[in-house]
């Protein structure tokens, strides 16, 4: 089934770019250049995956983001930005945003993005195999239900991402096991690319800025120094 991309772009050059590559990805791409007229296109349905850029007329892209996540349903957000500083990205993904590039970008990076959201977005509707797979993780007054999603400690409702989920709860599932920054990259986020092991190191330090009592001397993501991390046993 042919997927439909939205792209959300008011930069003549780059919409055509984004377009012309999830074209040869097999996906049917629409362009609109307004924030405000591609979130009333987002709203019309039939929409698999939003390419937004961050400045936009009519409406901004975080604003465009948090309206499409307070919509029913889950459709994944690649957010594009001219902005590369820390501020910009973070706001973003705390938005809603699933991931980010930062312009200019490779075209190889933009496909590799695209697909891993798809594959995110297929696993997601395939029940998953729980004859492994815990059912729920409680330590500590840290609890995770995977079901609704949801985290919670001592007994504190804790709202995550969708990433930050993800990287929490394939951590907690492997508990002792070291993970490298690029094995995080190709597990969680489904690609890997020289130079993006930042992302994981931004993801951990706000992921435990939600879990952990004190961020400095984490109890739950741990720091192997010179490999990566782990969660406690």
């Amino acid at each position: 089934m042919t997927r439909n991309v939205l792209i959300i772009e008011d930069n003549p050059g780059i919409a055509q770019l984004v377009q012309m590559h999830v074209e040869d990805l097999g996906c049917h791409a629409e362009v609109v250049d307004r924030g405000d007229t591609g979130l009333a296109r987002y709203r019309d349905g039939g929409v698999d995956l939003v390419v937004l850029d961050l400045m936009l007329p009519g409406l901004d892209g975080l604003s465009v983001c948090r309206e499409i996540r307070s919509l029913p349903g889950y459709v994944p957000v690649l957010m594009l930005t001219a902005k590369s500083s820390e501020l910009d990205r973070v706001l973003g993904l705390e938005i809603g945003a699933d991931d980010y590039l930062t312009k200019p970008f490779s075209v190889a990076e933009l496909s590799a993005r695209i697909k891993a959201l798809f594959r995110r977005v297929d696993a997601m509707a395939v029940p998953s195999d729980t004859s492994d797979t815990p059912q729920r993780i409680d330590i500590d007054g840290l609890s995770i239900d995977p079901d609704r999603r949801q985290v919670r400690v001592h007994d504190q409702s804790v709202e995550l991402t969708a990433r930050e989920f993800d990287l929490l709860w394939h951590f907690a599932c492997h508990p002792g096991r070291v993970f490298s920054r690029s094995q995080l990259l190709d597990s969680v986020w489904g690609y890997n690319h020289d130079g993006y092991e930042h992302t994981v190191n931004t993801h951990i330090n706000r992921l435990r800025a939600k879990i952990e009592s004190n961020p400095a001397e984490p109890e739950f993501v741990e720091t192997v120094w010179g490999v990566g991390y782990r969660f406690r046993e």
